[in-house]
């Protein structure tokens, strides 16, 4: 059964103004319990407002959203239910600290939710292992920490709810490549460990080609496409028509295969670049064992 479900979603900016514009238009979705998901577009492609329904913080103009089955609209009063069942963690997120200890901003959330004080707790130091913080940080001033800690902190703070759904809207915003793939490797393993379905929103396809395991293509506030990682970028010619920049190994093998060279069409990591030029170069007669 899918997690997330939307049947013709549709959210209108401005509507009855000459201003009106579609950030999202008949979208129909499925995703299941458990999934990895990159959702990719360019700037005004529809992800933000997307993402933003799944939770209830924007409501349909027309069509609806499903979590694990229910309509959260069915009974707005219930609108806050669904807002723990699915933590959205907004772009820098770290603007949004505002408590006087680490601690205190990560239960926020938890203490919402009235759960007791020894579960807080628990919580707490849960979702402080998970993004790799040491626990000496959780008395110190969110304001002293480094710009990767505060981003650690605010997403700490969203995995202490325990929401079954993750949604991280571009995590690695601002930060440096080393940075970046320690932010990307802790939620993956936080995606191990807890089996919590995982939706990432990023710019980056290189992000999302080692990360997911289904990628979620937005353009012009519909759905290009929602597949495996492998067959969207066997279509990476028109992604990158759209826009988008595609990883610069899958760039490589779209000209060889341009010169008539017989590789993939859908290399997207060093790796598989690595083994598709030694089994080309095999084919072609190269030293055994190369």
């Amino acid at each position: 059964m899918s997690i997330i479900r939307t049947e013709h979603l549709t959210h209108v900016y401005s509507e009855g103004t000459p201003f009106r514009s579609a950030g999202i238009e008949d979208i129909n979705l499925e995703i299941e319990r458990g999934e990895m998901v990159g959702v990719i577009g360019h700037t005004g492609s529809g992800k933000s407002t997307l993402i933003q329904h799944l939770n209830g913080l924007l409501k349909p103009t027309s069509g609806r959203v499903f979590i694990d089955g229910e309509d959260i609209w069915a009974d707005p009063k219930q609108i806050r239910r669904f807002r723990f069942k699915v933590g959205l963690v907004f772009q820098y997120p770290e603007y949004q600290l505002f408590e006087e200890t680490v601690f205190k901003d990560i239960a926020f959330g938890p203490g919402n939710m009235g759960l007791a004080p020894e579960e807080i707790e628990r919580r707490v130091h849960d979702a402080v292992q998970f993004v790799g913080l040491s626990p000496d940080t959780l008395q110190k001033s969110p304001f002293e920490l480094s710009g990767g800690q505060k981003r650690r902190v605010a997403i700490a703070g969203v995995i202490a709810m325990e929401p079954e759904v993750l949604i991280l809207d571009e995590p690695c915003a601002g930060l440096d490549p080393r940075g970046r793939d320690q932010i990307l490797g802790q939620i993956r393993e936080y995606h191990e460990e807890r089996g919590s379905t995982v939706l990432i929103v990023s710019h980056s396809m290189e992000d999302i080609a080692k990360f997911a395991h289904k990628v979620l293509v937005m353009n012009g506030a519909h759905v290009f496409d929602y597949d495996t990682v492998d067959r969207i970028f066997s279509r990476a010619d028109e992604i990158e028509a759209m826009g988008l920049s595609i990883p610069q190994i899958t760039r490589v093998f779209m000209g060889l295969r341009a010169r008539g060279l017989d590789v993939p069409a859908n290399v997207y990591t060093v790796e598989q670049g690595r083994e598709a030029f030694l089994k080309a170069y095999r084919a072609k007669g190269g030293a055994a064992g190369a």
